[in-house]
This record gives C-alpha cells, structure tokens and sequence, in this order.
C-alpha cells in the first residue's frame, strides 16, 4: 500500500512540477485529459522505481560528499535522477521532456517540497 502512496504522491508531484515549468512537458500536445493521466501514470511508475532503486544507492554511495556540500548534491542527485526518468521513458510509448539542467533542478525541488506536503497529509492516518 505504501507503494501505490509513493507512486500516487510522485504523481500528483510531477504534475504540478509540469504545471510550473514550461520546460517540463508530459504527453504529445493532442492528448485529451485521460490519456495525459495515463501518461503521468506510467512517468510517475518509472520515476518511483529509479528513486526506490537507483536513488537510494547514489544517495548512499555519496553521503560524505552530501555532508561536504551541506546537501546542495542532493539538488544535483535530484535533478539528475528526474532526467534519468525523461531518458528511460524515450523506450516507453509515452512523451515525457526535460529542456536542461536547470529545469531538472527546478523541478526536482518543486517535486521534494509537494512530496513533503502530501506526505504528512498521507502519513497522518
């Protein structure tokens, strides 16, 4: 259950980080509303599993470099790890964009702070 939590927040995280920055699009621009959903769904899958997966060892593999820059590499991990999904989801049928490094880190902070929000509000059961 708290998978699908994880995946749902990452979801909803995704899509408001779309929503702020025009550099970060989701879908093919003719897509109605539920197959852009679908999209999301799948983006936000992918994205799960690389922060569930590859995430954790990077960010394990690099703490004395985190403490070093007093958690300004976890921008950097973030960021990276938000392209990572753009370029895993090319193989996939679905259209997710990243246009730079600096939208990436934009976005992977936006995504951070909406998780920290849905999470106390999913974690208050």
């Amino acid at each position: 259950m708290k998978l699908v939590l994880t995946w749902l927040c990452n979801a909803a995280a995704i899509a408001v980080a779309a929503g702020i920055f025009a550099g970060i699009s989701i879908g093919e621009s003719g897509q109605d509303w539920w197959e852009k959903a679908g999209t999301l769904l799948v983006i936000a899958a992918v994205f799960t599993v690389i922060n569930l997966t590859v995430g954790r060892l990077l960010k394990l593999l690099s703490i004395p470099f985190i403490v070093l820059t007093l958690g300004l590499l976890l921008l950097v991990l973030n960021a990276l790890l938000l392209r990572f999904t753009a370029w895993v989801t090319d193989a996939l049928p679905v259209e997710f964009n990243i246009d730079g490094f600096w939208v990436a880190v934009g976005g992977s902070i936006v995504i951070s702070l909406v998780n920290m929000v849905l999470r106390i509000f999913v974690d208050a059961d």
